[in-house]
């Protein structure tokens, strides 16, 4: 019976230093100091991981245009309310609603009434004004007239003339004529309306140039210069161009952007005023890659960038600037001329991480030729 306690004693006794002996060795390791110890520890446990494997592309930089882009719309050039200057009855519209009509055109007639006889009497008037001046000078010459009597008949020729060059006018403006080549918007008289001056005939809108306007921000407006070639993107894909005809000086007080004024041929009439338009206007060039949007990242920071590696393997963070898109991809500066990005993987490495890569052809990427550098 004592043996047996003996052993039972002895037994535990193993058992109890057996389970000391474990739990000193998994004690967990003391807080780190510092944050080089914690750095250096970290760095330990990535030295004693196997590397991670990831496929890379090299891509090269090419020059590409900076294209800015902005949202706006077609405004025509101008549009004018064209009036009569006299008042009479109007006999005659010959225009209508839509019509193209070119500078000169009647647009409105009104009667002539007394106006023809006006211009005889008056036409009469000068005449006889005329000779009696002229009668006047040739009596000075002989003493037979005063100064006085001669300023009398010049004053009265002058009057004269100004009665018949008023005549004329008046008979001229019968015919209200179009100021320049455009489009009837709106037709206002009638025939058999009495008019008076300044009574509308019709609004005529000029539609060549176009113009074509947008908002700037004031961190792009010093790339945009007057002359520059601009490109605008209409409704159903029609595209035109022209050029930077304007920049204003002072920013909208609202908004605090800058209107620009782009001029866009539009002889044949097809853009209408007032259809939205997206303004491209390459502002710089540039050296970028092409790569697939798939392949951007966020750093802790919250900065847009791609994941590349350096020749030794370590794996590096670039900010990167998105300067235009196409639809196989966008372009991007911000990463070296010659750039090893990494296409599968990215987002299980950090930077400052050595990695195994495996090189993957441009042609499995993205399809597309060397020159091209896309990394797609």
């Amino acid at each position: 019976m004592r043996a047996t306690y003996i052993t039972a004693c002895a037994i535990g006794a193993v058992v109890v230093i057996w389970l000391a002996s474990g739990q000193l060795g998994d004690q967990p390791e003391p807080p780190a100091s510092s944050i080089a110890e914690s750095n250096q520890r970290v760095a330990a446990l990535q030295e004693e991981r196997p590397p991670t494997r990831v496929r890379v592309s090299t891509i090269h930089a090419s020059e590409q245009s900076r294209v800015l882009t902005i949202r706006g719309r077609t405004q025509n050039k101008r549009s004018v309310v064209v009036q009569s200057q006299i008042n009479g009855l109007v006999v005659n519209r010959p225009v209508e609603r839509g019509d193209r009509v070119t500078e000169g055109a009647l647009l409105c007639h009104i009667s002539v009434e007394d106006r023809a006889a006006r211009l005889k009497e008056s036409e009469a008037s000068a005449a006889q004004a005329k000779i009696e001046y002229e009668g006047a000078v040739k009596l000075s010459k002989q003493g037979l007239q005063s100064e006085t009597a001669i300023a009398q008949s010049k004053a009265k020729l002058a009057a004269a003339e100004a009665r018949l060059k008023e005549s004329e006018l008046e008979l001229a403006r019968l015919n209200i004529v179009a100021p320049f080549d455009g489009v009837v918007e709106k037709v206002h008289m009638e025939i058999g309306q009495y008019v008076t001056p300044g009574s509308p005939c019709v609004t005529l809108v000029d539609l060549n140039p176009m113009l074509v306007i947008g908002q700037v921000a004031e961190n792009e407006l010093l790339f945009i210069k007057p002359g520059q070639l601009a490109t605008a993107m209409l409704p159903k894909d029609v595209s035109v161009s022209g050029e930077v005809t304007f920049i204003a000086k002072t920013a909208e007080q609202g908004t605090r952007t800058y209107p620009i004024e782009v001029h866009v041929d539009n002889s044949d009439f097809l853009i209408p005023s007032g259809v939205t338009a997206q303004i491209s206007i390459p502002v710089e060039v540039l050296k970028a890659q092409k790569i697939s949007p798939a392949l951007l990242v966020l750093s802790d920071a919250g900065q847009m960038g791609v994941r590349i590696i350096n020749a030794n393997d370590v794996v590096e963070f670039h900010e990167v600037n998105i300067i235009k898109d196409e639809a196989d991809g966008i372009w991007v500066t911000g990463l070296p001329d010659v750039a090893k990005v990494v296409v599968v993987g990215q987002q299980l490495v950090v930077a400052g991480e050595i990695v195994t890569p495996t090189h993957q052809p441009l042609s499995l990427v993205g399809g597309a030729k060397e020159s091209e550098n896309p990394a797609l």
